[in-house]
């Protein structure tokens, strides 16, 4: 392209390139690119021209030839497909009218910051430094699958939007790989989010975002692999955040966070390996919490952000905080689908063990046993009812003996007031109302009375109701140490 050929804005950016030297158009440093559209000729700038610079444009020996324009309106399509572009790259504040296209091309650095474009082809794309968006506004979708960023990728305060565009997602970074953060602090987007297969070597960054999509994903994350930690403090969403098969060694951090997704799926986060979880201080969850099958070090779960559909089968986790008692814990293994799932009653059981509560574990046990209950056939649970009645399951040995003493008292009263007659008057001991209600109760105890003595009518009546009690209650005994010994 001839020098000749350009416009006087053109000739300024031409003239600044060999050395590096910045170009602001800006006529206030409050203005909006929005407004872009309307900029006139004395600060327009080809997109051809561009292209031709970054390509083919003069240098200077002992000089480091970079774009750097601001404020400016490109015209046309920025098309730079497969190219290599050995420049530092700079376009803040500019007003594009057609998509940039970086396609498979590779470059050394490039900064939108601040821009307003009507969209960004960057599938397959290479950059060796870092690639920032912080603050551009896209009029369509964001598509950078596959690329591969050796520094961060800035998606500060960006605003992402498709209105009109065919149904899809509206920032494809599937299969991407950063090298160090992904940073989308603030960022603004009504669509879905693309994120499966991604591999960031540093944390991903979403603090304070808002990711809007009702009744779809806002952000879909199947598999991704993070080096460090997914960081979502006052994150607030309108749709489905799918984390499944994720890898995350430090902590996905959703402090003050708002998930929303009424009749779906609020969060999945199934089958994950995470070191932390922090849920808390926020939102009730609007829609279903699924951790299904995640391997999580520690959990700090809040119960009040617990939605009404939770899906905890087999989850697995070493240590659960904030140390609630058991009464607001339980209700989550409740209601995940009416499903009766032992495993989540233990690792509660364990939680709370590992903090030295041994009572709260004991209730747990117990509610384990009482929603077993509910799953047996009608003798199964007749006899649950009845173990539950009188030891607790095991778990409440006290009850047995409260049941002991308050029979014991009513036998040795009825029996001290009408004594049952002797077989053998000759042969009998003295008879004691104590020890012969003992003798009926105590199935594997004889303190001689019982077999000395023959009550009859109304006091038969009572001695076979002692006698049947009694080896109830040694049965639910045994039958509670036992299944409290196995605990153990």
């Amino acid at each position: 392209m001839e020098i000749d050929e350009l416009t006087p804005a053109e000739r300024t950016v031409w003239e600044a390139f060999p050395k590096g030297r910045p170009v602001d158009f800006r006529r206030t440093a409050d203005e909006s690119p929005a407004d872009g559209g309307g900029w006139g000729p004395e600060r327009t700038v080809r997109a051809v021209v561009l292209k031709a610079l970054l390509l083919d444009g003069p240098e200077e020996r002992g000089e480091v030839a970079a774009l750097k324009l601001a404020g400016a309106r490109i015209t046309g399509e920025t098309d730079l497909r497969y190219a290599t572009v050995d420049h530092i790259v700079r376009l803040s504040d500019c007003f594009f009218d057609g998509v940039l296209n970086i396609s498979g091309t590779q470059l050394r650095y490039l900064n939108l910051s601040g821009s307003h474009l009507p969209g960004l082809t960057g599938a397959r794309t290479r950059v060796d430094g870092g690639l920032r968006l912080t603050g551009c506004r896209f009029r369509g979708p964001v598509r950078l699958g596959g690329a591969q960023i050796a520094g961060a990728l800035y998606l500060e305060d960006a605003e992402i939007t498709a209105d009109g565009e065919r149904p899809g997602p509206v920032l494809q970074l599937h299969q991407v790989t950063v090298g160090e953060d992904l940073c989308a602090s603030g960022l603004r987007t009504r669509g879905e989010i693309r994120l499966n297969g991604a591999t960031i070597s540093g944390s991903l960054r979403l603090g304070e975002a808002r990711l809007s999509g009702p009744g779809v994903f806002v952000l879909n994350a199947e598999a991704l692999e993070v080096g460090a930690n997914v960081l979502g403090r006052r994150l607030s969403t309108d749709g489905r955040i799918d984390l499944r098969g994720a890898r995350i060694p430090g902590r996905l951090d959703l402090l003050y966070s708002r998930l929303s997704n009424p009749g779906g799926t609020a969060l999945r986060a199934s089958s994950c390996v995470i070191g932390e979880v922090w849920l808390r201080d926020g939102e009730t969850i609007r829609g279903r919490l699924n951790l299904r099958r995640s391997q999580i070090d520690h959990l700090d779960l809040a119960p009040e952000m617990l939605p009404e559909q939770v899906r905890l089968l087999d989850l697995t986790y070493t240590s659960l905080t904030p140390h609630e008692p058991p009464e607001r814990r339980l209700p989550m293994l409740e209601r995940d689908e009416d499903t009766y799932d032992p495993h989540g009653y233990e690792q509660l059981t364990a939680a709370y063990r590992r903090t030295g509560d041994d009572h709260a574990a004991r209730l747990v046990q117990l509610a384990k046993q009482r929603r077993h209950r509910t799953t047996l056939p009608w003798y199964g649970r007749w006899w649950g009812r009845v173990q539950d009645a009188t030891v607790g399951y095991g778990f409440r040995p006290m009850r047995a003996l409260g049941w002991l003493l308050s029979l014991l008292a009513i036998g040795s009263v009825a029996f001290a007031l009408d004594a049952p007659p002797a077989l053998k008057a000759d042969e009998a001991p003295p008879f004691n109302p104590v020890f012969y209600t003992l003798d009926l109760l105590l199935p594997v105890i004889s303190f001689g009375q019982e077999s000395a003595f023959a009550p009859r009518g109304l006091q038969q009546a009572l001695a076979y109701i002692l006698v049947l009690t009694g080896w109830i209650l040694a049965t639910t005994v045994i039958a509670g140490v036992t299944r409290t010994v196995s605990r153990q």
